[in-house]
């Protein structure tokens, strides 16, 4: 599902607010070798504290079953001050808040909810995947690769396309032929076609 756009600029904003000296980093950490939990955001700094982040942009959002998951020393919901104020209630106490540019709400911290190895190979696989999209995407071959391979789909689509018009219109000279033939009224024989 493609993200939108009150996502991406949470995501941009978080990214602008921890990018300091010493922090490192990855949107979409899969915690453990094929696991099935995901951090939106995960920071590591050289004191060794990790942080997790999950982002929320309604109420729906916020309130899904969708799995939560807060493993770090400090764990934070990412979302505009809007939804805060909606649901703040709701909001555990160790918890903090992030708005991407600031904390609204201090985190208190936890012990690591994983051992701290499988966080470390956790965000290394989820770096490596990230450094691969930016590589292909600066490698020209690569590129002129996906453009081919669009283009050669769009000619696919065009010719199914013509060919889908041609047989619906070679579809509808014979129904016109039959009515004709019997006598019949095209439109009411269209109608009961359409009924089928």
């Amino acid at each position: 599902m493609a993200k939108t756009e009150t996502t991406l600029d949470l995501e941009r904003k978080l990214w602008n607010s921890t990018n300091k000296l010493g922090v490192f980093s990855c949107f979409e950490v899969t915690i453990g070798f094929g696991g099935n939990e995901r951090v939106d955001y995960l920071t590591y700094n050289t004191k060794g504290i990790w942080r997790c982040y999950e982002i929320k942009v309604s109420k729906e959002d916020f309130y899904s079953k969708a799995a939560k998951t807060f493993v770090g020393h400090f764990n934070y919901y990412v979302m505009p001050k809007e939804l805060f104020e909606q649901v703040k209630e709701d909001i555990p106490k160790h918890i903090g808040v992030h708005t991407g540019y600031s904390c609204i709400k201090n985190a208190k911290k936890q012990e690591l909810d994983v051992d701290e190895q499988i966080l470390k190979d956790s965000m290394i696989r989820s770096l490596h995947r990230e450094n691969e999209k930016f590589v292909k995407t600066c490698d020209n071959k690569y590129i002129n690769q996906l453009k081919s391979t669009i283009e050669r789909y769009k000619k696919k689509f065009n010719e199914n396309y013509k060919k889908y018009n041609k047989c619906t219109v070679e579809h509808m000279n014979n129904i016109i032929k039959i009515c004709d033939v019997y006598g019949l009224d095209y439109k009411e024989v269209r109608k009961l076609i359409r009924n089928d």
